[in-house]
């Protein structure tokens, strides 16, 4: 008897891409991995994608945490979006061999690439496959956005809870939430890339929603204790 191959059993396999493209692939090869798959790990702070580099895979992240990035010549980073398990990375590499930006492994995570040239012959051949693209695409547009709205138009605690929102709603999309709180694997110097501001600010940000006795963010983990306030600092409603 044949094992199975891990996208069987993973809880996110039916998010997305990868719910099209496994569905496609189920249909012709039952639940035996595909020869145009394979796995790899990544250890924290490890690169996965280099900007401009040519790469002849498209990533799904599977387990773990990433974020896309872009480095400006100065040395500052803007970080673009935290990746999360059953997200691809970017729409964009399905179609882009050398992509824009590049990315990183913030925990310990597990990958699966997946060959470019046998996902676009999927999308020729399967109509779901181009849905699925679509609504991705569609979902990062809107996700940038609102990054420029919060970068442009609002103050450093609106940055901040804005983030936390949008990580909170991802992180509950996926996993059972207890008492309000959320696996958050961020160092300041994460939260501040991603808000454009310094982790010198973003710590007195932080420390201002404590003492507003708003959220607590300690050993990885996000305590929410008034969601109410939070979201009227932070929504963009």
């Amino acid at each position: 008897m044949r094992m199975s191959w891990p996208c069987v059993t993973c809880p996110n396999r039916k998010l997305g891409f990868c719910g099209a493209l496994l569905k496609s692939s189920e249909e012709t090869q039952s639940e035996q991995q595909p020869n145009w798959q394979h796995y790899r790990s990544a250890r924290p702070g490890e690169q996965i994608i280099v900007r401009n580099q040519a790469a002849e895979d498209v990533f799904v992240l599977c387990d773990g945490w990433a974020f896309r990035f872009f480095q400006l010549s100065n040395g500052r980073r803007q970080i673009l979006n935290f990746l999360l398990p059953g997200d691809l990375f970017s729409t964009a590499t399905v179609f882009e061999e050398r992509p824009n930006f590049s990315a990183q492994a913030l925990t310990e995570a597990r990958l699966s690439g997946f060959s470019r040239s046998e996902v676009q012959a999927r999308c020729v051949a399967d109509l779901r496959m181009i849905r699925a693209l679509a609504k991705l695409s569609v979902a990062e547009i809107y996700m940038a956005d609102e990054l420029v709205i919060a970068l442009g138009q609002r103050s450093a605690e609106e940055r901040v809870a804005y983030l936390f929102l949008h990580l909170m709603q991802r992180i509950a999309a996926r996993s059972v939430i207890r008492e309000q709180r959320y696996h958050l694997p961020l160092r300041q110097q994460h939260i501040a890339d991603a808000v454009g501001l310094t982790p010198v600010h973003v710590s007195r940000v932080i420390g201002h929603f404590r003492d507003q006795g708003i959220i607590e963010l300690s050993s990885g983990v996000l305590q929410v204790f008034n969601l109410e306030k939070l979201r009227r600092i932070g929504s963009l409603d």
